[in-house]
């Protein structure tokens, strides 16, 4: 059991009894154990425990809330009292918080933090004008920096005054020339080693100059990709003139890579993404969240129906025949959905190009081959299981499998090639849309394939009827 759900009803009964007391029985709890159980609280309760705390212990619990979380307190505090614990916030999360308050509250914010702590309100703005996708959002402007000139001591000096007004992690130190230009990078590591042979050699011989950095424009993934292949920590944020404008750290990148993820999968299940947790996100929205999609793939299979209709006399033509039409359109549906989950992910990590759409055309299509002929083989004999059933049919079944695994498998694959290529999100062509794409093309390939194999039998029956 999570120690919020133990120490929550505690902490109510406190804030109604004796609010003081509140702060002495949190001093010993990890902030992430603090937030799990503000968010355990209403959201009055949750602002008046806040409002207990000092501003330097309540900045760390506010920043692991969840957005709707936050945005809900801040309604219930006083504008003056957010300013306040904004101002302890980490500069990263700070913008992150402005850009979900509504905005009047937003500028009442910024006014009371103007007042209290303009660095912080300069350092927000700076921040705040980039999109909330970009790395420019992302990053922090709290980080080590110093000369090439300096020495390990004075670097030491650096690390040791930034601990004390942060608790941001702190893995590297960063090299400026006088206009702010990034001239290299050390790491803490290679610093505390350099250091056994003296603190007064100049920092300038350990800095790495071959340095890896980003733009502030670039897309939030993108970094995040950039900082897994290159295995960084911290990833500086570069202007285009080589001024260091921030560092983006890992942490905030796993989360990055967590919504992300989220997204996508709620995409490839077929629904809208969800803003709020599950249980936090109400049942109005999720009937318009779940709903409009049901809906839309409720209607492309109405090409499904149609197909049927239209080729009903065909299908009635051979005997069974409608038996196996779940059969083959089902494996059509699988194999594209495997196919699309698989490049799916591929374009995500960026493992897959947009150029490579034709090598991964003439895999697909070797790997449908080879699945739909194992498919049709066992289908073969499944249809001979039927004393009634003849080996046209059989083959009838089996050639049509090798064609629908086929096509699931190309369609699958460029579809979302398709759509990153058109600028759209290819987990929109999720699982269920790839499904309902390929029972309509399996229809068609098996009427086909039986109006040529048993061309006789479909003659005979349009003749007697």
């Amino acid at each position: 059991m999570r120690i919020s759900a133990l120490l929550a009803p505690d902490i109510r009964r406190i804030l109604e009894e004796d609010p003081e007391q509140v702060r002495e029985l949190l001093e010993e709890i990890h902030p992430e154990d603090l937030a799990d159980i503000v968010s355990e609280l209403e959201p009055h309760q949750a602002a008046l425990l806040l409002g207990r705390m000092p501003a330097e212990g309540a900045a760390p619990i506010f920043e692991r809330l969840e957005e709707h979380e936050q945005e809900e307190l801040a309604e219930q505090m006083k504008p003056e009292s957010v300013a306040l614990i904004a101002s302890e916030m980490a500069p990263d999360d700070r913008a992150d918080l402005f850009s979900i308050l509504p905005p009047g509250m937003a500028e009442d914010v910024l006014s009371n933090l103007q007042r209290v702590d303009p660095q912080a309100a300069e350092e927000m703005r700076e921040i705040a004008q980039y999109a909330e996708s970009a790395a420019g959002h992302l990053m922090t402007t709290w980080y080590v920096t110093g000369r090439p000139r300096d020495t390990i001591h004075v670097a030491f000096e650096a690390v040791r005054s930034h601990a004390e007004l942060t608790d941001t992690p702190i893995y590297n130190i960063y090299a400026l020339s006088d206009d702010g230009r990034l001239l290299g990078i050390v790491s803490l590591r290679e610093l505390i080693i350099a250091a056994k042979t003296g603190e007064e050699q100049p920092l300038d011989p350990l800095l790495h100059r071959n340095f890896i950095s980003v733009p502030p424009d670039m897309d939030q993934e993108e970094v995040a990709r950039r900082m897994a292949k290159y295995d960084i920590n911290a990833m500086p944020v570069v202007a285009g003139d080589g001024e260091l404008l921030g560092v983006i750290t890992i942490d905030d990148i796993v989360d990055v890579l967590t919504a992300a993820q989220t997204e996508d999968v709620q995409k490839i299940g077929g629904m809208e993404p969800l803003d709020v947790p599950y249980f936090k996100t109400s049942f109005a929205a999720f009937i318009r969240k779940r709903g409009v999609w049901l809906l839309a793939l409720f209607i492309s299979e109405f090409f499904t129906q149609t197909a049927l209709r239209h080729y009903d006399n065909v299908l009635s033509a051979i005997h069974g025949a409608a038996y196996y039409v779940p059969l083959l359109v089902s494996a059509g549906g699988n194999s594209g959905s495997q196919s699309s989950t698989l490049i799916i992910r591929g374009l995500a990590t960026g493992e897959v190009k947009l150029r490579d759409w034709w090598r991964i055309a003439w895999r697909e299509l070797g790997m449908g081959i080879v699945l739909g002929l194992g498919l049709a083989t066992i289908g073969f004999f499944r249809v001979l299981m039927y004393p009634e059933q003849h080996a046209a049919f059989a083959l009838t079944v089996a050639i049509a499998l090798v064609g629908i695994v086929v096509a699931g498998c190309t369609v699958g694959a460029m579809l979302p090639i398709l759509l990153r290529r058109l600028g759209v999100d290819p987990a929109t062509s999720s699982t269920p849309f790839i499904a309902s794409l390929i029972d309509v093309t399996g229809i068609l390939i098996f009427v086909n394939v039986a109006q040529i194999m048993m061309a006789d039998v479909i003659t005979r029956f349009e003749v007697v009827h």
